[in-house]
């Protein structure tokens, strides 16, 4: 996509670019980062987060609002925003849908086992480490963060007794907050992606499930209020951790990315496709329990689940071409 397009039909293109990142930060295991790596506005994006600083703030002081738009590229970055509003509500009801019937949460559950495989393998890749100290520390890394997801994503949540039997309670505002906060983050990295950060973190099924509502008007003032939360959380985020992250990057980059690494191994058993559903008589997905199991026999429901296993891992592999693709395209061509 050009991005040289200015006016209304660049601010249409920029739309539909976040409507794409949109739709991919819904699906764990697809990073909207990448996504906008695809689509060439990448660093367009991050330069724009982080111009949020003392020269926007020194520009609003001076009475000066025109001047603080055009620092932080506002009209980018307003279209974009609507764009992935967009992709968000529209395929968020759709995955809730899938991970709730019967029949579509093993294939949906093995999509994303098989995403976030491959995506843990592109960030893998970046562990870039020379010496044999430098492979003995990556690996202690790794399994530090393995083990420490591992026993995040034992933790089921909170539960009550309820009319229906065991069921899991609605996050707290302050959880929903960090929630938001760690997710964003996630999410403006090429190979992470949020929806995963935020199904490791058991507030995915809930969130969904208001976006599910939103479009059919079947939502109260306190999802209202929990999606105002988070997306405060993502601003915050956005304005702090981001920066922090890019530190991180910058001068910690294998070690951190080892880290990483490890964290979505030991995540994986959140989106182990074969589940028992321990609260069959609860019907909102947000409720609901499941635990893991291993099927019982090799079956066409099993060869199904690894199929689709497989061509997820291939889609991410593919996806991660075209990128590597673009940014060396966008490299190898001559400034203007």
């Amino acid at each position: 996509m050009n991005e040289s397009k200015t006016g209304f039909a660049g601010d249409a293109l920029n739309v539909l670019r976040g409507v794409l990142m949109g739709a991919a930060d819904v699906i764990p295991g697809v990073s909207g980062g990448t996504v906008a790596l695809i689509v060439g506005i990448y660093q367009r994006l991050v330069t724009a987060i982080s111009r949020f600083d003392l020269t926007f703030v020194s520009h609003l002081r001076q009475g000066k609002p025109g001047e603080a738009m055009r620092h932080v590229d506002l009209r980018f970055l307003v279209a974009l925003g609507l764009g992935i509003a967009i992709g968000i509500v529209a395929l968020g009801g759709l995955m809730n849908e899938l991970l709730t019937g019967a029949s579509t949460r093993a294939p949906t559950l093995a999509a994303f086992f098989g995403m976030i495989l491959a995506s843990t393998v592109l960030v893998g890749r970046k562990v870039d480490v020379k010496s044999g100290w430098q492979i003995a520390a990556a690996v202690l890394l790794a399994c530090a963060g393995a083990a420490f997801a591992w026993w995040l994503t034992s933790l089921q949540g909170a539960h009550a007794e309820g009319a229906d039997g065991l069921t899991a309670q609605d996050p707290s505002l302050i959880f929903l907050l960090a929630c938001g906060m760690i997710a964003i983050c996630a999410m403006i990295l090429p190979g992470i992606s949020g929806a995963y950060i935020l199904l490791i973190l058991g507030v995915y099924a809930h969130m969904t499930g208001i976006l599910k509502a939103l479009p059919k008007a079947q939502v109260d003032g306190q999802d209202l209020l929990e999606v105002a939360v988070f997306c405060g959380g993502c601003g915050i985020g956005l304005l702090a951790f981001s920066k922090f992250l890019r530190w991180l990057l910058t001068h910690y980059h294998w070690q951190t990315m080892a880290v990483l690494c490890g964290f979505m191994i030991g995540a994986l058993r959140r989106v182990w496709p074969f589940q028992l559903d321990r609260t069959p008589d609860v019907h909102e997905l947000k409720y609901k329990i499941f635990q893991n199991t291993w099927p019982a026999a090799l079956d066409r429901g099993v060869v199904i689940v690894a199929i689709v296993a497989l061509l997820a891992t291939a889609a991410v592999f593919a996806l991660d071409w075209v990128s590597r693709r673009k940014k060396d395209q966008a490299e190898s061509s001559p400034a203007p």
